[in-house]
């Protein structure tokens, strides 16, 4: 029976919702993440304007009643674009998190388990990817497959798999000798069963704070290889080429770069305060 299943009384994970529940940077987090995430999917409502549409008869506008956070070059409502280019760097964030938690898991758990050959097969791949910085990896993928939202969310979240590998293969190591583990191989449990039934549940905290704390990150990465023309391209709304669109208009139309790159703080200053309220939650190591 694996480790979780052990004792009476509430389950781990009502404690731990309680536990969340009362971290207050989990909370602000996540009210803040929400509130993003919900203005970002409802963009095509709450959004005045079309966000790709141009008007020359409104270009380089300030802030106004018109156009809350003033307009671009090219006239186009910058509030619009903001809640647009939400939708696209919120969605790199998760898949490609999605794609580096699923490889480095897998990776990470089989390497953990089985160790010896299969270890270091796994492991110098692994130094292999860590040879390179993860933007400098990115960009050599997106270089190699081109620009698209599609090779955008590949390349970060391969640049993000060692992370995961290396985080699963030392927690796997530290359980695989567990008591649980032992006699369920003792009673005959195929590795399948004994990696995904009851090593793998035990190893859901940290997995979930580091895909968490990781997902800013992956929004970051996103919006830098955008800014450097890589990633979305225009005319499509992403916080990070709209950067870029602002960087030549910083002395007199400040508002182009402001409020895309207030965008992007906020979204990481939300993820990572609600991956650190996770961390405080979930570490059994900060409880003690």
């Amino acid at each position: 029976m694996a480790e979780r299943g052990a004792g009476a009384g509430p389950s781990p994970a009502r404690h731990a919702l309680r536990r969340i529940a009362r971290s207050r940077s989990a909370i602000v987090g996540s009210v803040l993440l929400a509130v993003i995430a919900v203005a970002s999917i409802l963009a095509p409502v709450i959004g005045p304007y079309d966000p790709i549409k141009t008007n020359q008869r409104t270009p380089l506008e300030p802030p106004s009643s018109a156009h809350l956070m003033g307009t671009d070059r090219f006239g186009r409502d910058i509030l619009t674009r903001v809640l647009w280019g939400g939708r696209i760097s919120l969605l790199v964030g998760l898949v490609s998190v999605a794609i580096a938690s699923v490889n480095g898991v897998t990776l990470g758990l089989v390497a953990g388990y089985y160790g010896g050959r299969t270890d270091t097969i796994i492991m110098r791949f692994v130094d292999i990817l860590l040879a390179f910085p993860g933007i400098l990896l990115a960009l050599a993928i997106i270089a190699t497959l081109g620009s698209s939202l599609r090779n955008l969310m590949i390349a970060v979240g391969i640049a993000a798999i060692p992370d995961y590998v290396r985080i699963m293969r030392g927690t796997v190591l530290s359980l695989k000798e567990r008591e649980f583990v032992l006699a369920a191989q003792v009673v005959g449990c195929r590795d399948f069963s004994i990696i995904f039934r009851h090593i793998f549940p035990n190893t859901m905290a940290p997995l979930t704070v580091l895909a968490t704390l990781r997902i800013a990150g992956a929004i970051i990465t996103g919006a830098t290889l955008s800014f450097l023309g890589l990633g979305i391209q225009p005319p499509a709304p992403e916080w990070g080429n709209m950067l870029a669109d602002g960087r030549g208009f910083l002395e007199h139309a400040w508002w182009v770069a402001l409020f895309p790159g207030l965008a992007i703080m906020a979204a990481v200053f939300s993820i990572n305060l609600l991956g650190d309220g996770l961390r405080d939650v979930l570490d059994p190591r900060l409880r003690l």
